[in-house]
C-alpha cells in the first residue's frame, strides 16, 4: 500500500463502492439546482469519502446535464484526496468530435485517469483509460435509461467488449424520490484487485452517467 496515493488506501480492499447523493431540500421544493453533495460508502455502508460539486448557478440552471464542474473528494479527516473535473463539452451522438470526456486526479494535480464517451447511435459508451491515455475498461450503457421501477444497469466490460467484470447501477429508489428529487443511489461493482487508481476513474465515471442520464428526473418523465 506503500505505493498507492495517499488516500486511496480504503480503495485497495474493495470491489463494492456506494454513492449516496445527499437530499437537497431547496432543490427539491423549488426546483431550483443546488450544488451536488454526495456520501461515498463501503459494502458495510460506512462512509469513505465526501465528495462535494464546484460550479456556478449559471451551469447548474442552464446547462444542467452537460454541465462543467469539480467535484472535490475528501477523507473522513477532511483531506482532498481526489478531484474530478469535467469541462463543458457536447451530449449529442450528432457531434462525435466533442463528447464528453472527464479527467480524474489523484492526489489532487496527479491525472489518474479519465473517462471519455464513445459515439454511439443507440448505446452509452465510455472508455476507462489510465493516466497516460491508454485504454483500460469500457463501460456500456443500455438503450433506454429511465430506470421506471427497476435498477439501471451499465456494465463494466474489457476492451474487447466480451466480458463483463463489473457494473456500475443506479439504484431505483421509489416513485416519490425519483420524481420530486435528483437525488440517486449508485452501486459500482469492480474487481477487488483492480488498480486503485482506476477505481478512482470509475468514482468519477459514476458521477457523469448521474449527470447525463438521471440528473433531471422530472424532465424524464
Amino acid at each position: 500500500t506503500h505505493n498507492l496515493p495517499p488516500g486511496l488506501e480504503c480503495l485497495n480492499q474493495l470491489d463494492q463502492i456506494i454513492i449516496h447523493q445527499q437530499v437537497e431540500l431547496l432543490e427539491a421544493i423549488l426546483g431550483t439546482e443546488t450544488s451536488s453533495k454526495y456520501e461515498i460508502k463501503n459494502h458495510l455502508g460506512q462512509r469513505v469519502y465526501f465528495a462535494v460539486e464546484e460550479n456556478d448557478c449559471f451551469d447548474r440552471n442552464l446547462c444542467s446535464p452537460i454541465r462543467s464542474f469539480t467535484i472535490r473528494i475528501a477523507d473522513n479527516m477532511g483531506r482532498e484526496v481526489i478531484t474530478v473535473n469535467r469541462p463543458l463539452r457536447c451530449n449529442s451522438c450528432w457531434f462525435p468530435c466533442f463528447l464528453q470526456e472527464l479527467e480524474v486526479q489523484s492526489p489532487p494535480g496527479t491525472t489518474a485517469g479519465y473517462v471519455v464517451q464513445n459515439w454511439d447511435p443507440f448505446l452509452p459508451k465510455f472508455t476507462i483509460q489510465n493516466e497516460s491515455k491508454e485504454d483500460v475498461l469500457k463501460i456500456i450503457g443500455p438503450y433506454a435509461t429511465c430506470g421506471c421501477f427497476e435498477d439501471v444497469d451499465f456494465e463494466v466490460k474489457a476492451l474487447n467488449e466480451m466480458s463483463t467484470i463489473g457494473k456500475i447501477s443506479k439504484y431505483w429508489s421509489g416513485f416519490v424520490n425519483n420524481v420530486f428529487t435528483n437525488t440517486a443511489n449508485f452501486g459500482i461493482h469492480v474487481p477487488v484487485d483492480l488498480d486503485v487508481r482506476i477505481k478512482a476513474v470509475m468514482i468519477g465515471a459514476c458521477f457523469l452517467i448521474d449527470l447525463m442520464f438521471f440528473e433531471n428526473s422530472l424532465d424524464r418523465l
